[in-house]
């Protein structure tokens, strides 16, 4: 019989809110009617929760970001650094989109994304808990993993039957809840607007995190379909895709204490997580994480350095890793200004002394307990599995050759048994991403990465080595290092698309047979990734029995107090709601809400990343601005600063007005906020966005498109 702590409805949960904090499920939202009202929402509450209805209709997943529909034929307005890889593969040196920028002249110009590039209509959002839990309970570790797995994989193999549809299971509140998401799957996508580098990534690093910022991080894509308006990959005979509904770009001004609602896609957040893995995230992994990415930096850096082509093929790398490692040393900072630590632990223990007075309180914490003792066991490895995840995921040819042993082990098995990635589904997936290896590849800069990260692993303690990359990868010191890396690399033919088409289609017989070198080496050191994924599944599988009782614990002790709470993100749709907000980050300074162009100006030095285009010098000095000029600052605003409650993931999704219409896109927090995917602190939490009057303004005055501001049914002017 389950403890009557842990039976209290999770809805119970959703009687109070802050304006400002939470990432909100639609379904949530009703509840909240009372709070949007007064926080100055005009629209009902209750449409939110309809994902068939306006807004939410316009809302996509754009890659691993958000972005939404703002035109009946398919345009998709999401940020320039989400849509950086489609800008990136369609740029060479001779042809330079992320310099130069491109607007397609009409839609036969329209280019044609990577081929893995994806928009995801979200169509459906329904629980599915009991069906999940079924076959797990009275199990634990493995056992329980695998059943929760196979019951995620059937439910969405039923769901997949209809032709076009890519579904998921979203695990809500770690492991008390789990909802089938259904996504209508657009494969067909092209480039239709970028502003130049030094527009959408005005400032790049030096800015990155910071405010006052001046970015028009913004870029249009448009999604198509076959003629029979079902989702189809690339082809000149495809049309438009119809939308069930857009977004209405908003002409109306923007200023201080108007209201603001976000929706989107955030990544990952942690805040209900326990004290204890607070103090590891503070205390070894942001720290270790910063080290990590700022050596994978100056390796890529300098391994292309003199080379036009590295540059290119690695820019979009490099731009995610100097985001990560930005991110990751702001919520370092982040969480111990807010003395994250502390805060958590005392907040924990004030929980468990409030549980211990609460029935079946025993059982309760022996779960929690025990969960504590899993975390504790696997933070013994942590360092090891940091630096062969990176080695990895990080590299090209030696990830393919590694996922090519991996589809041919996972073929032999019935597809609902094969792992998650490697199934009939994901074929087109891993096809896409081989078809553009050679536009994010080059030899001597992979190998650097892999002598970098490497040079990582063989410094670890011996009880932390493992055999099979000691074996592959021979060699204690730097120079023996590289003569394997040679050996390794001039022994494949993987860095040919056809080979790699090939390698994909082989089976495991054909495999064994191949003398291709890097195919061996993943064949050796397959075993041993295989070993590890198993351990981590056992863990995963007892956290994910356990943490439902801290949960239900933690959600029980909240509504006693009279707070909501809001499932952390895990890429589902939400939505956050507050205001165009000021913010005193420290003593003697105040951030006011809105940039303008002089800002711009004020920046400009003529050298990466301050190089504003000659272009949009002159318009600004041309003082034009028409219909976009704010009225009471009487000049072009750029970007707008709101206390909305975002993360990673967040980026492209559209800011709306108390009406819904779209008055911004976010793309960006602010240094003091990026600690918020852990901790939630109001004093602190800003998020960024591209201001859509300065969007509309390079469309009419500096980058012409007329035809785009037509289709958007705005003013030319």
């Amino acid at each position: 019989m389950r403890p009557r702590v842990l039976a209290l409805s999770l809805a119970l949960c959703a009687t109070a809110a802050q304006a400002d904090e939470g990432m909100w499920m639609p379904s949530q939202l009703p509840d909240l009617a009372r709070q949007l009202r007064a926080a100055g929402f005009k629209g009902n509450p209750s449409d939110l929760a309809e994902l068939t209805r306006a807004p939410m209709n316009a809302v996509v997943k754009v890659g691993g970001a958000t972005g939404a529909f703002v035109s009946p034929d398919g345009l998709v307005l999401t940020n320039h650094h989400v849509a950086f890889g489609v800008i990136q593969y369609n740029s060479k040196p001779d042809r330079d989109l992320i310099g130069n920028g491109f607007v397609a002249a009409d839609r036969a110009a329209e280019l044609p994304a990577n081929p893995d590039f994806r928009v995801l209509v979200t169509t459906g959002f329904d629980k599915v808990t009991e069906r999940i839990l079924a076959g797990a309970r009275g199990k634990h570790g493995r056992a329980y993993y695998d059943a929760v797995d196979s019951a995620s994989k059937a439910v969405v193999a039923e769901c997949e039957r209809d032709a076009g549809t890519r579904c998921s299971v979203a695990n809500m509140y770690y492991g008390t809840d789990f909802y089938l998401i259904r996504q209508l799957e657009l494969r067909d996508i092209r480039l239709v607007y970028a502003p130049p580098d030094s527009i959408g990534n005005y400032g790049d690093e030096v800015d990155n995190f910071v405010w006052p910022r001046h970015s028009g991080d913004f870029t249009l894509l448009r999604a198509y379909v076959g003629k029979d308006g079902k989702p189809a990959d690339y082809s000149p005979d495809n049309v438009p895709y119809a939308p069930p509904g857009h977004l209405q770009v908003s002409t109306d001004p923007v200023r201080e204490g108007d209201y603001a609602m976000l929706a989107g896609y955030p990544g990952v957040t942690f805040r209900h997580r326990m004290a204890s893995e607070f103090t590891q995230q503070i205390e070894w992994q942001l720290p270790s994480r910063v080290a990590l990415y700022g050596g994978l930096i100056k390796t890529v850096e300098a391994a292309g350095a003199n080379d036009a082509e590295a540059k290119v093929r690695y820019a979009a790398q490099v731009a995610g890793f100097k985001n990560t490692l930005k991110r990751a040393q702001g919520e370092l900072d982040g969480l111990r200004r807010s003395d994250a630590v502390k805060v958590r632990g005392d907040d924990e223990a004030a929980m468990l002394a409030w549980l211990d007075k609460q029935p079946e309180a025993k059982t309760i914490r022996a779960d929690i307990d025990a969960a504590q003792q899993v975390l504790a066991a696997g933070a013994a490895m942590r360092e090891r599995d940091q630096l062969l995840t990176a080695i990895r995921t990080q590299t090209q040819l030696l990830n393919t050759a590694l996922t090519v042993q991996r589809l041919a082990l996972e073929r032999g098995k019935p597809d609902a048994q094969r792992e998650s990635g490697y199934q009939q589904r994901d074929d087109a997936l891993i096809a896409g991403r081989f078809k553009q290896v050679q536009r994010r590849y080059w030899l001597p800069v992979e190998k650097e990465l892999l002598l970098y990260l490497l040079s990582q692993y063989k410094a670890l303690p011996k009880a932390a080595r493992v055999a099979e990359f000691d074996q592959v990868f021979a060699g204690e010191d730097r120079a023996t290092l590289q003569r394997t890396l040679d050996a390794l690399y001039a022994g494949t033919r993987l860095g040919d698309e056809a080979a790699r088409l090939q390698a994909m289609s082989s089976d495991a017989k054909q495999l064994q047979a191949s003398d291709d070198s890097l195919l061996k080496a993943a064949a050796t050191l397959l075993p041993a990734v295989l070993r590890i994924e198993e351990e981590t599944k056992a863990r995963e599988g007892e956290l994910l029995r356990l943490r439902p009782a801290y949960m239900r614990a933690l959600i029980a002790y909240r509504h006693s107090q009279g707070r909501a709470v809001y499932p952390d993100a895990n890429s589902t749709l939400r939505v956050s709601y507050g205001k165009v907000s000021t913010m005193d980050p420290r003593d003697g300074v105040r951030y006011r809400p809105l940039t303008t162009v002089q800002g711009i100006v004020e920046k400009h030095t003529g050298v990466k990343p301050f190089d504003a285009p000659k272009a949009l010098r002159d318009a600004i000095s041309k003082g034009d601005f028409g219909s976009t000029v704010d009225p009471e600052l009487k000049t072009q605003t750029v970007d707008f600063l709101t206390n909305l409650d975002t993360t990673g993931g967040n980026s492209g999704s559209p800011v709306l007005d108390a009406n819904g219409k779209l008055i911004g896109l976010n793309f960006d927090s602010n240094w003091e906020a990026v600690s918020a995917s852990w901790m939630f602190d109001p004093r602190y939490k800003r998020a960024i966005h591209v201001d859509m009057r300065y969007m509309r303004w390079l469309l009419a005055k500096v980058y012409p498109a007329p035809h785009l501001l037509k289709e958007m049914k705005l003013p030319a002017e």
